[in-house]
């Protein structure tokens, strides 16, 4: 009989929610394991063990926070430091996985969701246990079992059990880039749809880096090239290619009826407001007169409580609130 088999699991905890941890581990009834995670005084992170990991299932609980790279030494620490002692299993618990709005290349940037995904594979983790990923696709970068848990039940319940009158309500997508996740709320609701549209102004990382402008033609080379295409020439003029058309967005502006209605705004994560307190004036011009944000994760950086206490939103609920 494999006698490891009825070993209980140990679960360890980071330092970006110690609170999660112990809910966690009461639910489960079993003790948080013995291990200290610090920083001395260049700021290296240092971690020790003070149980045995030996063959034994290991959960990592930890998450992205505001320090956001000290988390990740930490998540990555730990993991290697239970590989280095036989662990049987390292399981990481990550509500909220750093790094997943940076999946697409922009530019002339990387993408950095690929890159940790390697770190956490070679760190000694074989499985991760997630919510709400920002890009479904994420779940390819890692070669192991990536768990993306929905919160979608758990809001929706809050939206038909906490907004007084919400069949009066409208579903918002705050871009395009999230409606098939409002679609996703107001299909299961059967509440009418709204997308923004448009932006206020042109974002930092759209503005123009000349990445794709026509190249640079020498003054001593000649003007025409010849391309060959079977028994066709093509001649093109180098010094006359097209001009390219910068890609210019219209004013933010609703696509959807919210005239007496409450705006629901759903979305993965909340991180910086502006653009939320953009969209709920927005929609209190256009009639709406409440505005609910609701979403599963909550960072909230810089000053945004302040923001949102002096915009048109109403109340922000959060399933998941880590600071």
């Amino acid at each position: 009989m494999d006698i490891t088999c009825r070993t209980p699991i140990l679960v360890l905890s980071g330092n970006s929610h110690p609170e999660l941890t112990k809910l966690i581990c009461q639910r489960l009834d079993v003790p948080i394991a013995n291990c200290s995670v610090l920083h001395n005084t260049s700021r290296e992170t240092q971690v020790e063990i003070k149980q045995t990991v030996r063959a034994r299932d290991v959960y990592i609980v930890q998450t992205g926070t505001k320090n956001v790279n000290d988390d990740i030494m930490e998540l990555l620490i730990l993991a290697y430091a239970c590989k280095t002692s036989c662990a049987r299993s390292i399981v990481g618990v990550i509500p909220y996985l750093p790094y997943c709005k940076q999946s697409k290349m922009r530019k002339r940037g990387c993408v950095v969701s690929r890159l940790l995904a390697d770190m956490i594979q070679k760190s000694g983790f074989t499985q991760l246990i997630t919510m709400d990923l920002r890009y479904k696709e994420i779940q390819g970068f890692y070669s192991f079992p990536v768990d993306n848990l929905r919160a979608s039940s758990y809001l929706i319940q809050y939206i038909r059990e906490s907004i007084p009158d919400y069949r009066n309500s409208v579903i918002v997508s705050k871009n395009a880039n999230s409606v098939k996740r409002a679609s996703s709320y107001a299909e299961r609701l059967q509440l009418p749809l709204a997308v923004i549209h448009g932006e206020e102004k042109l974002a930092e990382h759209d503005t123009d880096d000349g990445r794709t402008s026509p190249p640079l033609v020498d003054s001593g080379t000649e003007s025409i090239t010849s391309l060959h295409v079977g028994s066709r020439i093509t001649h093109i003029d180098v010094h006359n290619l097209p001009v390219l058309i910068p890609k210019e967005k219209p004013p933010l502006h609703v696509v959807g009826d919210v005239g007496g209605k409450i705006a629901i705004v759903v979305d993965d994560l909340i991180d910086e407001v502006e653009s939320y307190v953009s969209v709920a004036e927005l929609l209190h011009d256009c009639g709406a007169y409440k505005v609910f944000v609701v979403a599963t994760h909550g960072l909230l950086s810089k000053d945004a409580p302040q923001l949102i206490q002096d915009s048109y939103i109403d109340e922000v609920s959060l399933l998941y609130f880590f600071y």
